[in-house]
Parts: C-alpha cells; structure tokens; sequence
C-alpha cells in the first residue's frame, strides 16, 4: 500500500478503518501527516498507544466513524474495506476527495472506477 501511495513529504494521509495503526505509522514513517480513523475504542486505544510509545509527531488516531468524517483535505486515502461498503464509500470519496486524490484499497476493489495500477491485490485509484 505505501509503495503504491508514492507519499510526498508533507502530504496528509488517511487510514480508514486504521485498526492496530501500522498502515498510520507506516504513512508517518513514509513522510506523511498520516491520521487514522478506528470505530473499535479498543484498537483505537492500542494504536494511539503504539504512536506515542514510538514517539511519533507526525500520527495520530481518532475514535471516529469514517461515514462522519470530511475526508477532502487529504492527498492520500488508504483501507481494507469489504464488498457490502465499496458503493457507499466509492460516491463518498468520489464527492469529497480533490482531483489528483489517491486511494489505496487493499483487495477490494470500487465498483464503478477503474483502477490506475494494481500490485499484489492492492489497488491504486486516482481521483
């Protein structure tokens, strides 16, 4: 997912479903300003743990329901979803996402985009 994401320093990513953080710290590491959106008060505890046991200035985690977040100010969106969200997520992205937006899906693919690039079951879209 981060080699498909091709993070400039500074741009702002986005981890929907972001569950134990790795793709977040991964996004940090990588150079981005990475947030992380976890529904599960439990994994959204762990991974704001881990962050801060890592030190790490440039990542952070919300307690937040993806459906309530405005999602335009970032560059790079990434997630696992599943089939049943796809639709739903594909006309939420493709509403609020800036053009040149990228989103990263891991194995699920939207319904009605075509995909600019693909490796390993990983998908790249860019809006």
């Amino acid at each position: 997912m981060i080699f498909l994401a091709k993070i400039k320093k500074g741009e702002k990513a986005a981890d929907l479903g972001s569950g134990d953080g790795r793709i977040v710290i991964a996004l940090a590491h990588a150079g981005a300003l990475a947030d992380g959106y976890e529904i599960n008060p439990l994994l959204s505890f762990l991974s704001q743990y881990t962050i801060k046991k890592r030190q790490l200035q440039n990542a952070q985690i919300f307690l937040k329901d993806l459906w309530r977040t405005d999602l335009s100010k970032y560059d790079v969106i990434t997630l696992y979803g599943n089939f049943p969200m796809m639709p739903r997520l594909e006309r939420k992205l493709q509403k609020e996402l800036r053009p040149g937006a990228r989103v990263i899906s891991n194995h699920f693919q939207f319904p009605k985009w075509k995909h600019n690039r693909m490796k390993d079951d990983v998908y790249l879209y860019i809006q």
